[in-house]
């Protein structure tokens, strides 16, 4: 199987190393700047708590278009760059291919198969994704996995490895099948998932509370879970991402006990330890000076909330509070 990391930051990165130690494909990686060239020097190092392990990949580019066409095109980049990556997304995907989104929030395709199929102008501006890499070649992964850029080509593992993915169609396919199995005999894992939309919610409520809370306050997440007023925040945030995905048709009150538990246990899933010092990726983001996924996690949010006449009042105030601190950074 031919497969290509699209982005090589944390996520990718992790992915990368996990694929090339197993040796389960044949692996390129689209990467640039310092990460470029730090692979091209050294590999891609993935520090877990049990093990450091080093890959080269077969092939290392910043140049999409010098590939082949592929099986498989993981793009783990942020949702903001997806759509002008769109033109070289779709030259990487054979006849029969597909791509696999691994991105936080609401993805591009979310309209596909509604009453009103549509690109998602917050996400997909000029709806390059739906026309060119088009929602019928898309899967997306919802990542449970706490993975940071430490050094250029070094990201470290700090805990959680739960992978679903699904079709933007909600098929059980056998492609979904197949890359369930190579990612899972690569040490990852990762699962299938007929009912993605509401995997993603799930994980919504981690991200609106978590990434937003945390970017704001520059407090890791066991530090937002010390303060009683910010847990307030967040908790209200949690009722309001249940309330606009039940309007969708996704019902997620046996999530809200688990979502707050994980914010108190400092981030960690499925009662595992704490995590100490756990930095959610908009925070990781805000610390580089990098563009946050505003829209993703919060803007669309809000968008469905008013098109389905949902009051979402703590939402409506988080908003343009991160929409300025993303702005503040694209200044400088």
């Amino acid at each position: 199987m031919k497969v290509c990391i699209f982005g090589a930051g944390a996520v990718g990165s992790y992915l990368a190393a996990r694929i090339g130690q197993a040796n389960e494909a044949h692996l390129s990686v689209i990467a640039r700047g310092s990460q470029l060239q730090a692979i091209r020097r050294q590999g891609i190092r993935l520090e877990a708590p049990d093990e450091t392990i080093t890959v080269r990949p077969a092939h290392l580019t910043d140049q999409p278009h010098d590939l082949p066409t592929q099986d498989v095109v993981l793009v783990t980049l942020k949702v903001m760059a997806q759509p002008g990556a769109a033109p070289a997304i779709r030259h990487l995907i054979r006849d029969g291919g597909c791509a696999v989104f691994a991105a936080n929030g609401i993805p591009w395709w979310w309209k596909y198969g509604t009453a009103q199929p549509a690109a998602l102008p917050l996400l997909d501006p000029d709806g390059r994704l739906w026309s060119l890499v088009t929602p019928g070649q898309a899967l997306s992964c919802v990542v449970y996995s706490a993975n940071e850029v430490i050094a250029p080509g070094v990201v470290r593992h700090l805990g959680n490895n739960r992978w679903v993915l699904g079709e933007s169609d909600a098929s059980n396919s056998e492609r979904l099948a197949g890359i369930v199995a190579l990612l899972r005999n690569s040490g990852v894992q990762a699962e299938a998932s007929t009912e993605i939309r509401t995997e993603i919610w799930a994980k919504l409520l981690r991200n609106a509370s978590l990434n937003s809370l945390c970017a704001l306050t520059r407090l890791p997440v066991d530090g937002l879970a010390e303060d009683p007023e910010l847990l307030a925040l967040a908790d209200a945030l949690i009722d309001e991402i249940i309330a606009i995905a039940s309007s969708q048709g996704c019902r997620l009150d046996s999530h809200r006990d688990a979502a707050r538990e994980q914010l108190r246990r400092g981030g960690s899933e499925g009662g595992a330890p704490a995590v100490k010092g756990l930095r959610p990726s908009m925070l990781q983001d805000v610390l580089a000076g990098r563009a946050l996924e505003v829209e993703a996690i919060l803007g669309q949010a809000q968008a469905l909330a008013v098109e389905a006449g949902v009051p979402c009042p703590t939402l409506d105030r988080i908003l343009p509070l991160v929409r300025g601190l993303d702005r503040s950074l694209k200044v400088h």
